[in-house]
């Protein structure tokens, strides 16, 4: 399909937009890690990591929408997960830590001891938008292979995330189950609901944060919302300066070509509200700008996630939509991470 709209750079705001998106492009991974081992303190084991959302919170030292989120006193060691084309994305920005495979497969290759485990299992037999076929399904069931490094691990905190369904009515039973097995292990374990934009998200993102502390731990204490509904980060504020940019794969401003569709896509962002949920299989049909004739492209996406500008995904369209949707945002990451490590002081 030919491209709808074309829009150029006409003013110096949108020049020094896309200059300072080439400019924090082109940090080195090096720098970043050296920084943050300066300050590290406390191991992370990360499963199910994705393209890294959730690492880059625990890890901090990033801005995003001109905040700085401070760097933490956190160093993930080992990570791992099944896509390859998110493990490149993750090389790229967090390190080569992280290990490409099915996680049964690699269970004897973990480290033997890790302060804080953390991971969003795999939830599409959870989700609202899934076949509901709950932890006993394929996808969803991987929990298991959670409670299994935590079992071999023994760290002083875990961190679970998944989606809202976890908490429906007919999944109480898959809840209890899996709060059962990870009290098993002698964890004293809680669980709420978030809502990402009350962190500073521009999202209307709400996910389940499961957390597990061992006998002689802090309990750890939920983190406060930072924002009233009333001041949350809108759509406008998260992504306006990035309209009048040229579609440019560099720094991942491509966006789908989708039309409307009869089932699923036609949802337009509200400028003044945040950014609905990102989706991971949208399948393209990911929600249309809020004013220009085309669908938010994929650093746009990003920005509503609340992955800061030097975060580059090293895939294709698809692929960095499916990144994008599976991610836990890092800003919401930053904050309970930084009451992580609360408990562990």
């Amino acid at each position: 399909m030919a491209i709808e709209h074309h829009i150029t750079l006409e003013t110096r705001a949108d020049t020094l937009a896309y200059a300072s998106i080439k400019a924090a492009s082109s940090l080195t991974i090096s720098k970043a890690k050296a920084s943050a081992k300066k300050a590290t303190a406390f191991s992370v084991i990360s499963l199910f990591s994705g393209c890294g959302g959730m690492d880059l919170g625990f890890r901090g030292g990033f801005e995003f929408l001109g905040k700085r989120y401070a760097k933490l006193p956190f160093n993930v060691i080992w990570a791992n997960e099944i896509n390859e084309a998110a493990c490149q994305t993750y090389r790229r920005n967090l390190g080569s830590h992280i290990h490409h495979g099915d996680i049964w497969q690699m269970m004897d290759s973990l480290p033997p001891e890790a302060d804080v485990v953390i991971g969003g299992f795999p939830c599409q037999d959870i989700s609202v938008n899934g076949k509901g076929a709950g932890i006993n399904g394929q996808r969803s069931g991987l929990y298991r292979a959670m409670v299994e490094v935590v079992r071999r691990v023994r760290p002083k905190v875990f961190v679970a995330e998944n989606v809202k369904g976890l908490l429906m009515r007919h999944h109480a039973d898959a809840l209890k189950t899996v709060l059962d097995d990870f009290s098993a292990l002698g964890y004293s374990v809680t669980h709420q609901l978030y809502l990402a934009a009350d962190y500073g998200v521009p999202q209307t993102r709400e996910r389940v944060l499961i957390v597990g502390t061992l006998p002689g731990v802090k309990p750890f204490e939920p983190p406060k919302p930072i924002i009233s509904p009333s001041r949350y980060i809108t759509a406008k504020q998260a992504i306006d300066d990035l309209a009048a940019l040229d579609e440019d794969e560099e720094i991942n401003h491509v966006w789908s070509r989708a039309g409307k569709s009869p089932e699923q896509g036609n949802r337009r962002l509200i400028a003044d509200r945040p950014g609905y949920t990102i989706r991971a299989e949208c399948h393209g049909n990911i929600q249309w700008h809020y004013e220009l004739p085309r669908r938010i492209s994929m650093r746009e996406a990003a920005r509503i996630q609340s992955f800061p500008d030097e975060f580059i995904f090293a895939s294709k369209l698809r692929e960095t939509e499916r990144q994008i949707g599976n991610a836990v945002p890092p800003v919401l990451a930053w904050h309970i991470a930084k009451a992580v490590a609360q408990c562990l002081k």
